[in-house]
């Protein structure tokens, strides 16, 4: 396991790990509570991290968190129910279903 990514930010350290998931990497969050510790231990201690399972993705996973999602890229796509979703979005906001 090797460390991609931290921050004192929760909901960034969260978003970081679902970037890498969308993508197949298999990721973890660790430290997450120990933010209420602040104060007690030195600040490098309570942040949150990321870390991939797979060491050989560890610079796959570092390219993608500096330049984003791959499939956040593209074209508009039509939903089997008819509904028009942004590139963007992996899933129907009004059925539900994954993008294919």
């Amino acid at each position: 396991m090797k460390r991609v990514f931290s921050s004192f930010d929760r909901i960034a350290v969260f978003h970081a790990r679902n970037l890498l998931e969308a993508e197949g990497i298999r990721a973890s969050v660790r430290n997450q509570i120990l933010s209420s510790a602040m104060g007690e231990l030195p600040p490098a201690e309570c942040q949150a991290e990321v870390w991939v399972a797979d060491d050989a993705e560890a610079a796959l996973a570092e390219q993608i968190l500096r330049q984003g999602s791959t499939r956040a890229g593209g074209a508009p796509w039509r939903c089997a129910c008819g509904e028009q979703l942004e590139a963007q979005f992996l899933q129907c906001w009004k059925c539900g279903r994954g993008r294919c």
